[in-house]
Formats: C-alpha cells, sequence, structure tokens
C-alpha cells in the first residue's frame, strides 16, 4: 500500500490512472477533504490535499515511484510504502494479477 498526496482530485486522478494504465498498481483509492499540516522551506503550511491510496507490490515500488516524481507537481512529493500484512486471497491474487509482472533480479 503506497500512500500519495497531490494538490487536488483532478492531479491524482491523472496520477492514479497512469499507475493503473502502466500496471504499476491494481486500483488506486482518491480520498478527498485532506487537510494537511506541515513544515516547508522553513514554515508552517496548512493546505487543502488528496489522498490516494495505492495498491501494489512491493517489488514494484522504485517504478512507481519514479512514475509518481514524473508525473507530480511538488517538488517533494509524499511517496510512501506500508506493507499488506493481512488481506483476503482473492483480493491479494487480484493485485497480483492486475500488475506487472515480477521484476527479474529485483532486490526489494
Amino acid at each position: 500500500m503506497v500512500l500519495v498526496t497531490a494538490a487536488s482530485e483532478r492531479d491524482a486522478r491523472r496520477i492514479g490512472r497512469a499507475l493503473v494504465k502502466a500496471e504499476l498498481a491494481a486500483c488506486v483509492n482518491v480520498l478527498s477533504g485532506l487537510r494537511s499540516l506541515f513544515r516547508w522551506e522553513g514554515k508552517i503550511a496548512d493546505e487543502r490535499e488528496v489522498l490516494m491510496l495505492v495498491k501494489s507490490r512491493a517489488d514494484l515500488f522504485q517504478p512507481l515511484a519514479q512514475e509518481v516524481r514524473r508525473l507530480h507537481r511538488y517538488t517533494v512529493p509524499e511517496i510512501i510504502a506500508f506493507p499488506i500484512a493481512h488481506g483476503t486471497a482473492d483480493y491479494l491474487a487480484w493485485i497480483q494479477k492486475s500488475t506487472r509482472k515480477p521484476l527479474k533480479n529485483n532486490r526489494l
């Protein structure tokens, strides 16, 4: 599971669609209404953002992150991953089937 924030729902949908089309993600949920408080360039920012919940695989994290960085308008986009500890076998199989074949020689 990869978390990515975006400045707008339009940006999130554009990035999410590209990730699914490239088979880097099986699914991207776009959650609006997020409020983010963070430090940026020495100041505290208070911004509206959109959160993407990206369902993918650990071996696809690097190409997924590269694609997000390529498409994202933030200088430093949030791209953080959490392992999926448990899931139903059929859902996890669907993620596997809906994403690229495993990368060769991947050391992740």
